[in-house]
């Protein structure tokens, strides 16, 4: 069978441009002793690849020149050599860019599509999901009656943020977005307490008119001017935790930080920032919970879907330019 997957070809310097990768031919391989050979349905792209395309020193292996890259993806066995596995077992891994992938059963999991949507398993029930529930729960100590402040709360992850803050208990929780259609969505649909589109105006300013009262806790997607806007709110004791910073991930100069830092001393506040990896066991936790919250209804969720393998970077970069709601995903 005939395999379509995409290859980086270049670094890229500042935004990602289209002659920095290539949709490559090639012929799927069967799998040997302890393999899968899986048939991809929906694939993953998140702000992190972004990172994994330079060669900087990182928490993660950079992507291989000439070679096919990776990312979370959903798909059936179509054909196994592995004990455990079978033909028609659908599956969640992380053999993504691809339309095909030939890797080790035990880097898969086997995932239950009369359960919960396959897509819903790179999403509200997957990493992202994991991650905001990890984030919120954990590094920032979320404890009930916090104010929540969530940058990039329309995203994946930050409109989980937002609601489970409002299910545990949050005194108010207040987004921003980057359209008035996204501040809308989480005020009338995601339950948000205020919200603010960040291109409307400084945002230290809409931050202080949305949360006269200060934040306790703020969970940072974006960097730049939103971290420095939540530390000039922050009350005390204050917990920032650092999830994300995509307003910065294509600068070609290295990046000034938060003007305001000797605030922290005043408030007593904390920054920590954060990887999913180091939080994977609260994974059973995280699945109950979350996964009732998604069956009742009570935590909803949006997919932004772009169809087919040959569109798969220009989701990637939409998303790195915000024009998702909810989670990206690609549907071959």
């Amino acid at each position: 069978m005939i395999n379509r997957e995409w290859h980086l070809l270049s670094r890229p310097v500042g935004w990602p441009k289209p002659e920095d990768f290539a949709l490559v031919e090639t012929e799927t391989r069967a799998p040997a002793e302890g393999q899968v050979l899986v048939r991809n349905k929906y694939l993953s792209v998140d702000p992190y690849m972004r990172g994994r395309m330079s060669a900087a020193k990182s928490y993660v292996a950079p992507f291989e020149l000439g070679k096919v890259m990776q990312g979370g993806a959903v798909g059936e066995i179509v054909e196994s050599n592995a004990e455990g596995f079978a033909a028609g077992d659908h599956v969640l891994h992380f053999g993504g860019w691809r339309e095909y992938a030939t890797i080790d059963a035990k880097g898969a999991v086997k995932v239950d599509p009369d359960l919960a949507p396959l897509s819903t398993y790179l999403g509200v029930l997957g990493m992202t999901g994991l991650t905001a529930y990890a984030g919120l729960l954990r590094t920032a100590s979320f404890k009930e009656g916090d104010s929540v402040f969530v940058s990039g709360a329309a995203g994946a992850v930050g409109s989980q943020v937002g609601q489970i803050a409002k299910l545990k208990g949050a005194s108010r929780v207040i987004g921003s977005a980057g359209s008035d259609e996204k501040v809308k969505l989480l005020v009338e649909e995601y339950g948000f307490d205020a919200a603010f589109n960040y291109k409307n105006g400084p945002v230290s300013q809409q931050l202080r008119e949305a949360a006269p009262d200060g934040v306790d806790v703020y969970f940072d997607n974006v960097g730049g001017d939103h971290l420095e806007a939540a530390i000039g709110s922050l009350n005390e004791r204050g917990r920032i935790a650092i999830c994300g910073m995509i307003s910065v991930y294509n600068s070609t100069e290295p990046v000034p930080g938060p003007k305001n830092l000797g605030r922290l001393i005043q408030t007593r506040g904390r920054i920590e920032g954060f990887l999913v990896g180091d939080h994977y066991d609260l994974q059973p936790q995280f699945v109950q919970e979350v996964g009732a919250w998604v069956a009742s209804g009570e935590l909803k969720y949006r997919e932004t879907v772009v169809e087919g393998i040959e569109n798969n970077l220009e989701a990637f970069l939409g998303q790195l330019r915000g024009d998702n709601t909810g989670k990206m995903i690609v549907k071959l």
